[in-house]
């Protein structure tokens, strides 16, 4: 699965380039290393072609094309493009891969792709990460020194004329990542899709930081180990794997964009925010928002509300009551725990919408008045606790109903073995034969002493019995649920009510 990435570098130095490529560096500060005599350490396996510098080095050959066409003089323009190809590690083993072969399909790919600019092509059998992937490196000079023939993928004039620099557009990189994939196919090794992005891009800087955070980890874990006590964190995350699994737990809940931005700042304080057609999510703490697309194409605009719109047609609907309110939150204990400048903005609107809820329900009810909905929350309490009450005691009766039923039911299948140990010439052994039923009957006899049952209704009575109480306990039990429901409304308008007007008792007295 061979991969291109694409860095542009303003480094005048055009030496330093390739002294990279040859010279063994650090992986973290990118210094050289020195051998015991202080001299630069060689890689040890590495191969090295040039293209389009003529009788002079890369660097030469950099330089008089800047002298030539007058580019290049400023320190922030573009010197130079490196372009890294790294190919699948299987690819050696299952496909033969060399660094023979790679360097020449890599000669090949600069040779199509980047005529006209001095060219270093050079192939490394391992990276810094050592995962024992072949991976060839095509740095370029910016500028490209002789006009070359104009192919399809060539939109302007910069793309084939003489003295032009090199842009590397999202055009171009598309051209370039199927050029890599016909390559890889041509030559027959592993390859995957490079034009559908990625679910989680990982940038050069985050993975850096990511390899200097687990490698410091790993040390703070060996101490604790050394002392006998247990690592709580073995993997380190930097604040975009972070914000990743942040947004991935919220997203696959949310049915909607408002759902969505919700559940973020209420559970993780992330600010989410849509312009120009794209996502950016600002986490807690920070002054910048991260785009999208530096977190991964799953979290881009199109990913996202596809993702809400699966949800909400996976999920049953839920009819809510026009009357459901909520709680209001308070602004400042909540602030207090540390949460930012979004957080406080969405507890704001959050009690404004439940305000708005409040008031509504209490005008539709007619209880705007203080002594009106005290006087209608006690009348519902009493409702309450009396249908309660009446359903708790049906309920018991059911339960008796139930049981002498099964007593009934369990008597009449084993009295004729009762009968029959009577009769039995081996009481002991007839006994031991038929132990559950006598137990059952012997059960279901003493059941009915103590209760003083001397004749015993019938099975059919008493399911009608249970019937009506069956429905009686489901009208109770209504009346219960509806005084409970509207109880419980009515409790947290009084309180939102109650605490909206003491927060604002100091703001009137701040005016």
């Amino acid at each position: 699965m061979a991969t291109l990435k694409h860095i542009a570098s303003k480094n005048s130095d055009y030496t330093a380039i390739e002294a990279y490529l040859i010279y063994q560096h650090d992986a973290f500060t990118g210094k050289q290393l020195l051998d015991e005599q202080g001299k630069p350490k060689l890689r040890e396996s590495y191969l090295l072609d040039t293209l389009e510098c003529g009788d002079f080095s890369f660097a030469t050959a950099c330089l008089l094309a800047n002298r030539k066409y007058g580019k290049n003089t400023q320190h922030g323009d573009i010197k130079s493009h490196q372009y890294i190809i790294s190919f699948d590690p299987r690819d050696a083993a299952d496909n033969g891969l060399t660094m023979e072969k790679a360097q020449a399909l890599g000669l090949k790919f600069c040779e199509e792709n980047f005529p006209g600019h001095p060219a270093i092509v050079c192939t490394h059998p391992d990276g810094h990460n050592h995962s024992g992937n072949i991976h060839v490196h095509i740095v370029i000079g910016s500028i490209r020194t002789r006009e070359v023939e104009r192919k399809p993928y060539m939109q302007k004039p910069r793309d084939w004329r003489e003295g032009m620099k090199h842009s590397s557009t999202a055009q171009t990189m598309r051209h370039l990542r199927v050029e890599v994939m016909e390559l890889c196919e041509g030559a027959g090794l592993y390859q995957i899709d490079l034009l559908n992005g990625s679910k989680e891009r990982v940038s050069e800087t985050e993975y850096w930081a990511r390899r200097r955070g687990q490698m410091k980890l790993d040390r703070e874990n060996a101490a604790l180990a050394a002392t006998g006590q247990q690592p709580k964190q073995k993997k380190f995350d930097t604040v975009k794997d972070t914000l990743r699994k942040q947004i991935s737990s919220v997203l696959y809940r949310a049915t909607n964009f408002e759902d969505f931005s919700d559940r973020l700042m209420q559970q993780y304080g992330i600010t989410v925010k849509e312009s120009r057609g794209q996502l950016s999510y600002l986490p807690s703490g920070r002054t910048k928002f991260i785009r999208a697309k530096h977190l991964g194409d799953k979290f881009d605009k199109t990913a996202v509300f596809a993702t809400l719109q699966a949800n909400a047609e996976r999920k049953p609907k839920v009819q809510f009551k026009q009357d459901t309110i909520g709680k209001l939150i308070d602004i400042q204990s909540r602030l207090t725990e540390g949460k930012g400048i979004g957080y406080k903005r969405w507890i704001t609107k959050h009690n404004l919408k439940v305000m708005a809820q409040t008031v509504k329900l209490l005008q539709e009810k007619g209880l705007t008045d203080e002594d009106a909905l005290n006087q209608r929350i006690a009348e519902l309490e009493t409702k309450y606790h009396d249908s309660l009450a009446v359903v708790k005691d049906l309920e018991g009766r059911m339960k008796t109903n139930k049981e002498l039923r099964y007593h009934i039911a369990a008597y009449t299948n084993t009295k004729s073995v009762a009968q029959q140990l009577k009769t039995a010439k081996r009481p002991a052994v007839f006994e031991e034969q038929h132990r559950a039923e006598l137990t059952a009957y012997r059960a279901a006899a003493a059941y009915f002493k103590a209760n003083d049952l001397t004749k015993l209704p019938s099975p059919k009575k008493l399911e009608a019995e249970n019937a009506q109480l069956a429905s009686e306990k489901a009208k109770f039990y209504e009346q219960y649920k509806e005084a409970k429901e509207e109880l419980l409304k009515l409790k947290t308008a009084r309180q939102n009510v109650a605490s909206f007007f003491r927060e604002e008792e100091p703001a009137q007295q701040e005016r």
